[in-house]
């Protein structure tokens, strides 16, 4: 089978590996996995954290973690400049801002993450971890603007897997109702608006979304946990 990949909902990172898969072009499945269902033991398996992205491989190795995966997807085929041969230059910016991503963007939202998922009694509790967001997200976002001040991609002139992964990142500021990126980090907004144009950004959407999508034709279907099961016991 193609390469599987399996994405959390709701608005999980996984979004960024979606994105990143349908700029490659290359035939993939998906499998939706609910973060906040019980755990599922058959995932287990594949990812004993029980934590998205996991990319399955032809190969039926399971690969984790966004920065690996991403990396992963750009190194299928250098030709795209999704990604870019290690040991050079640009691999080492593009490695900086994934990393970045991964620590200061993404670990700025587990405070706001983890109020969301709080009884509304707890509204005392809730207010603390969404201020500790806001104030780590904000330190974040101004890297950000700062990084997109000369340049019209994230890590240079064209878009690579780090743009894919920002747009699943950094959106959780105006979706945890955090931020007005518009007024607070204008070029920052005006970047996501540029990828929130994209189709294959627009596809990620009603993916997650369960609407219609139309995708680059790399996307053969969605497969479950089930299926997979069977397939891997054959």
């Amino acid at each position: 089978m193609e390469p599987v990949l399996f994405y959390g909902v709701p608005h999980g990172c996984s979004f960024g590996s979606i994105v990143a898969l349908e700029w490659l072009g290359q035939p993939y499945r998906l499998s939706r996995i609910d973060m906040l269902a019980p755990k599922d033991e058959r995932y287990a398996r594949i990812n004993p954290k029980h934590q998205t992205p996991t990319l399955l491989l032809e190969s039926g190795e399971a690969l984790g973690e966004s920065l690996a995966i991403l990396s992963h997807i750009a190194a299928r085929d250098l030709g795209q400049r999704l990604g870019y041969l290690q040991g050079t230059r640009a691999f080492d910016r593009l490695n900086s801002a994934l990393s970045f991503l991964h620590t200061e963007v993404h670990g700025a939202f587990s405070p706001a993450w983890a109020a969301f998922k709080l009884p509304d009694d707890a509204a005392k509790d809730k207010e603390i971890l969404r201020a500790l967001a806001r104030e780590q997200a904000a330190k974040a976002y101004a890297h950000l603007e700062h990084m997109l001040s000369d340049r019209p991609w994230l890590v240079g002139d064209v878009r690579t897997v780090a743009d894919a992964y920002l747009i699943g990142v950094a959106r959780w500021g105006e979706d945890l109702r955090l931020f007005d990126l518009k007024r607070e980090f204008p070029r920052l907004h005006q970047h996501l608006q540029k990828l929130e144009a994209d189709k294959a950004v627009i596809f990620a959407h009603a993916i997650e979304d369960e609407k219609p999508a139309t995708s680059s034709g790399a996307f053969l279907g969605h497969v479950t946990l089930a299926d997979l099961q069977l397939g891997l016991a054959a």
